[in-house]
């Protein structure tokens, strides 16, 4: 694997990191599988580029992208939450929805070029620059600093009172009624947020790629949940901190794995579901895999 593949892989860990973040709000914090983001992800990378090409600044383009991701996840939480539709049903039914919605944000097409528009990368490509590294690492400065501030934000709001509430929901949330909590607001609150941060990832992605796409949300929630079992696989922790770090280690990781797989001379590009399929295939086996092998060490050892 070249230092440029690498470098490149790098940086779709750290910025598909933040997505990755999002579905474990869902995933693991509510215990709500949630197939919203395949849609809120291209949502996210259609509103900001939209607002960029209208004259908004780079920056600013990312609140309504966040927003747009937001009011997704809070319909699919709603959906669930007050008229007791099936989650999973619900997240479909969302995602679906989003296409047109997406395409009818474009303008009608199925992508937005932003070829020659601003973007939040430029400041970093200066700093870049001063700081003597090439400016195509500029990116992964950003995305490694985006990264750092939204894993320590949800950090910080897991050890809130409203965040200790989200983590009551999803593991009892019967006990968590009985003391008075509203599990409805809690869950559209937190399918929302989750769906914020996979749009701000989709933002970030077409202002990185200069282009925004109906399609390019196909497969989110996949090396979401791969990034997850990765990151929880290779560096288990119970505690927050390390459970949350862990989910951005864990994409980064994957992303370096295929990487490094379509390098090797057998595989081709068109092979990259196939490669992407078994690498969720072998992280959500090697957790039985490890618990087994210790089962087996412990009885050796007796």
């Amino acid at each position: 694997m070249t230092f440029y593949a690498f470098t490149g892989a790098l940086e779709q860990g750290l910025v598909y990191g933040l997505m990755a973040l999002g579905v474990f709000i869902t995933f693991r914090v509510l215990d709500f599988p949630d197939l919203t983001v395949d849609g809120s992800l291209p949502l996210g990378a259609a509103v900001s580029s939209i607002c960029i090409t209208s004259g908004v600044d780079p920056w600013l383009s990312l609140l309504p992208a966040m927003a747009a991701g937001f009011l997704a996840g809070a319909v699919t939480g709603a959906l669930t939450a007050k008229l007791k539709i099936l989650h999973l049903l619900s997240s479909i039914l969302t995602m679906t929805a989003l296409y047109s919605i997406n395409i009818r944000i474009m303008g009608g097409r199925p992508n937005i070029a932003l070829i020659n528009q601003p973007s939040v990368f430029e400041p970093f490509r200066a700093l870049a620059a001063a700081l003597g590294l090439n400016v195509w690492l500029s990116s992964s400065l950003l995305f490694l600093v985006m990264a750092a501030a939204v894993t320590t934000a949800i950090i910080w709001l897991l050890r809130t009172e409203f965040g200790q509430a989200l983590l009551a929901t999803g593991d009892n949330p019967k006990m968590i009624t009985s003391l008075g909590v509203d599990t409805q607001f809690t869950i559209i609150i937190g399918v929302g947020l989750s769906n914020a941060l996979v749009a701000l990832s989709g933002a970030l992605v077409a202002q990185n790629q200069g282009a925004a796409d109906v399609t390019m949300g196909v497969g989110t929630i996949v090396a979401g949940l791969a990034s997850i079992v990765v990151g929880e696989t290779i560096f288990g922790s119970r505690r927050i901190v390390g459970r949350v770090v862990s989910v951005v280690m864990g994409s980064v990781i994957y992303r370096l794995a295929i990487a490094l797989a379509l390098s090797l001379e057998y595989f081709q590009p068109s092979d990259l579901n196939f490669v992407t399929a078994s690498l969720v295939v072998l992280a959500l086996v090697m957790p039985k895999i490890k618990a087994l092998a210790q089962k087996r060490r412990g009885v050796a050892h007796a």
